[in-house]
């Protein structure tokens, strides 16, 4: 009990009914019985999540694409491109660029004000889709409010770039992510000692995952996230409830989830006593709120509450660092499939 009231803000201590409740791996947790709830405030005596870092994945993926490229520009003398599409001030592009020219693809980009009209985003899109060295077209979201994404993917991203299209880009993102990072799975787990082997982490992000009967809960339902990672969890025979705004007690339906995957958009919405012990969360999530003490003034952080998740759950991505960069690696990845079906080159 000492331990606890070391860890805990004094507003912790003054509850009217207050119990230490010996939960799984030595887990202290706090129970307020006067204000009915969980207190997320968890002193972690024993483990804590292994964290699903993205960089290590991303890494690996990256360095098989500059392979295959460098190949294909000795074999046939080709390399993949790619167009970006900006609207308004983007600090995160430039970074995106340099992953781009690293792997060698070839970098389009088109920044547009903030201010722009539907008809100069769609000119812009139309110019990548007429350009025979571009092999993906991606438009950089969030985009402003005025402009309708619907509208800009459905109508005028060319056939050419299905797999990076609004359609389908949750649904192959995914897919080749699990199919290409089965080579992980040849690392022995005893001796994988980086976090970001499949049997160590959970093996939620590769192939080889067993979720066949898990219950899994998908916070939100978006089409770029939500609905398509819904979609897969069923193909692969899990049992996948949603949450969504009109969900009456989202805390009763995350408690059940053996994987929680969460794209709502809302910091910190999702509590430590939302979560069943063991969870494995798959944070997508990445708000910005303000930050006094960073240079930029602000940070980014996820839909879940990472200091108190992460001594509840088995494996967590965090945010930022988990995510984020295999999805630039898949994206590029897919941008290399499409130039690799352009010029028939396997």
């Amino acid at each position: 009990m000492e331990a606890i009231r070391q860890i805990c803000p004094n507003k912790y201590l003054n509850f009217r009914a207050l119990e230490a409740i010996n939960s799984r791996g030595g887990m202290m947790i706090l129970w307020d019985r006067g204000q009915r709830e969980l207190v997320d405030c968890i002193a972690a005596i024993g483990q804590t999540a292994r964290v699903l870092e993205g960089k290590p994945i991303a890494n690996n993926i990256n360095s098989r694409i500059a392979a295959e490229i460098c190949e294909m520009k000795n074999t046939i003398g080709k390399t993949p491109g790619l167009g970006v599409i900006l609207v308004g001030g983007r600090r995160d592009s430039q970074s995106f660029v340099r992953i781009k020219m690293k792997v060698g693809i070839v970098p389009f980009t088109v920044e547009l004000p903030e201010d722009c009209s539907e008809a100069e985003l769609f000119d812009a899109v139309s110019s990548f889709n007429e350009n025979p060295l571009i092999h993906g077209v991606i438009v950089q979201l969030p985009l402003p409010k005025i402009l309708h994404v619907r509208v800009i993917f459905f109508s005028e991203v060319s056939p050419k770039v299905r797999s990076l299209a609004y359609s389908n880009f949750g649904i192959d993102l995914w897919a080749q992510h699990l199919d290409e990072e089965k080579i992980i799975s040849y690392v022995s787990p005893e001796k994988d000692v980086d976090g970001f082997h499949p049997t160590n982490v959970g093996n939620l992000a590769m192939n080889d995952v067993e979720i066949k009967g898990e219950n899994v809960v998908v916070v939100g339902r978006s089409k770029l996230v939500g609905l398509p990672t819904s979609l897969l969890m069923q193909r692969h025979h899990a049992t996948v409830t949603t949450v969504h705004a009109f969900t009456g007690n989202p805390k009763q339906v995350t408690c059940g989830a053996d994987i929680l995957v969460s794209d709502i958009g809302v910091p910190n919405m999702i509590r430590g006593h939302w979560l069943n012990p063991g969870v494995i969360v798959v944070d997508m999530g990445a708000n910005s709120v303000e930050d006094t003490d960073s240079l930029k003034g602000q940070r980014l952080i996820g839909d879940v509450c990472y200091d108190a998740a992460i001594v509840k759950a088995s494996a967590i991505t965090p945010v930022p660092g988990g995510v984020g960069p295999i999805t630039i690696s898949m994206l590029l990845s897919n941008t290399l499939d499409a130039a690799k079906r352009t010029y028939r080159h396997t």
